[in-house]
């Protein structure tokens, strides 16, 4: 019997870094015995889901098969459509991150082996996608519903995902606005034990505050890289800034570092990023002691702060241009319409809860443009108990 995930792995790793889809395509239908395939990638807003294979689908299949594709995507399950034909959609997942639904149109409704089969398939695919995106642009043009502004086109570069699951937690963010952000900013590294997540409240905006926050967070990777905790990585990175801007410019950055193990957080606010946490039904905000920002003084020095998360707290990291975020005759969207906002999430897992916050926050402007870049970062802790989960 052919190992279908084996030979559509085999065929990925030889096709060029742009013809994944067409490479999964040939193998699947010959393999499986599939009608057609399609291959659906989320865009920068994660407000739709687009075809690389057949980007001319009439409106009304487009519609149809785009429902579906939401509902694969929202559920991260799979899902089936039709009996004869049938329609079988599959998330596009590699470590948490979501990029995508896989379709594939059978001639009969498959049963668990299929689809079993059928989901290996995805995840291979979505491995090499993850590995090509750095190789060829077809990916993120296909991603983009319109032009990205050079600052927003290096902030999206900059960014290490849009979401990352482990045993102990889940952990997703989102830039708005998606095609125009300047400053605001987020990252994270998982090594070992040890979660480290920074959220940046860039000062500014357009190119100017794209390039200041790129210098911020690539002096908090090369400190984190050689080995420094937070306060090293606050130190050298406030440093860096201050000897190129002399306290003219500086970085509102809150970094905190979670031990996978225990729950146990260390902190360092340097600046505006809010911090919330929600448990059960109750929102509250998380008082840090406020330092300096980034790069205000010479040789800052930071202080460490503790706190400790139990197994079903949610934590949601915002910057100023979503807490104090106040259309006109209204009060900042942080006294009190957020709160609704994040209880609203609470069923939800964190990969969609950063965008329902972002689309309230959308409603409470009218719809209208954002008066400034906002950062939505939410993580679930699960906690050890998970440990020996798969």
């Amino acid at each position: 019997m052919v190992d279908v995930p084996d030979v559509v792995s085999r065929a990925l790793r030889d096709a060029p870094p742009d013809q994944l889809a067409e490479a999964a395509d040939r193998v699947i239908r010959s393999t499986m015995g599939a009608l057609r395939t399609d291959v659906f990638v989320a865009d920068y807003r994660i407000s739709g889901l687009w075809p690389l294979l057949d980007p001319d689908l009439p409106a009304a299949g487009f519609l149809a098969c785009h429902t579906v594709a939401q509902r694969c995507f929202s559920s991260q399950q799979p899902v089936r459509d039709g009996e004869g034909p049938c329609r079988l959609y599959l998330p596009l997942t590699v470590w948490g991150e979501r990029l995508g639904v896989l379709l594939i149109e059978l001639p009969d409704v498959p049963g668990p082996a299929v689809t079993g089969r059928a989901t290996d398939v995805a995840g291979a695919l979505a491995v090499a996608m993850r590995a090509a995106d750095r190789e060829t642009d077809r990916y993120r043009r296909a991603r983009r519903r319109e032009r990205l502004t050079m600052a927003a086109e290096m902030q999206w570069d900059l960014l290490p995902g849009r979401s990352v699951a482990h045993r102990a937690f889940d952990l997703a963010g989102q830039l708005e606005p998606a095609y125009t952000v300047g400053g605001d900013h987020f990252d994270w590294s998982l090594d070992g034990d040890r979660l480290t997540l920074t959220v940046l409240n860039g000062e500014g905006n357009g190119l100017a505050a794209s390039m200041l926050t790129s210098v911020t967070v690539n002096a908090m990777r090369n400190a984190r890289r050689s080995g420094g905790g937070l306060v090293e990585q606050a130190e050298l990175a406030s440093d860096t800034v201050f000897y190129q801007h002399r306290g003219q410019r500086y970085v509102a950055t809150l970094l905190l570092e979670v031990d996978t193990r225990t729950g146990q957080v260390r902190a360092v606010d340097a600046g505006s990023p809010h911090l919330l946490r929600m448990r059960g039904s109750v929102v509250e905000q998380i008082k840090l002691d406020q330092q300096l920002p980034l790069g205000m003084f010479a040789e800052t020095r930071y202080e460490l702060q503790e706190l400790r998360l139990e197994p079903g707290d949610r934590l949601f990291v915002v910057s100023d241009g979503v807490w104090a975020a106040e259309p006109p005759g209204q009060e900042p969207y942080g006294q009190r319409v957020m709160a609704r906002s994040l209880r609203a999430t609470r069923l939800q897992p964190a990969a969609e809860a950063v965008g329902t916050v972002m689309r309230e926050l959308h409603a409470y402007h009218a719809e209208s443009d954002l008066r400034d870049d906002a950062v939505v970062v939410c993580l679930d802790w699960r906690g050890p108990r998970e440990r020996g989960s798969g």
